[in-house]
């Protein structure tokens, strides 16, 4: 399976809330950096986040562009969630994922809120 393919995995998972589809394309020790919000570590924190309770259902994730180089897949994007204080809400994204031995180590999460 490719890089590529592997992030196409953890989007589907995403997608469906399918926990396990997405924890088997992390690394043990993976860290997620979500900027300017959180950082989980370890796959056990990474999937207290996968369904986060400030949030409800799964999230719509439309993948516009994707690049590649070497240990490094980026991907931009727009999506739409619920909040369980505030209602549905459209966000832009820009995940920049880090490979190590063919699994994601990291995943550096960019997030703006869209009107």
């Amino acid at each position: 399976m490719t890089q590529r393919d592997l992030v196409d995995e953890y989007f589907a998972g995403f997608r469906t809330s399918d926990h396990p589809r997405i924890l088997a394309t992390l690394t043990d020790d993976v860290e997620w950096v979500i900027h300017g919000h959180r950082t989980t570590r370890g796959r056990t924190e990474f999937d207290g986040e996968i369904e986060n309770p400030a949030f409800t259902g799964s999230p719509q994730l439309d993948v516009e562009r994707v690049h590649e180089d070497g240990p490094v897949v980026v991907v931009t994007g727009e999506g739409r969630g619920t909040s369980v204080a505030h209602g549905p809400f459209r966000f832009a994204f820009n995940d920049l994922f880090t490979f190590r031995d063919g699994l994601i180590a990291r995943v550096d999460s960019y997030v703006v809120p869209l009107p």
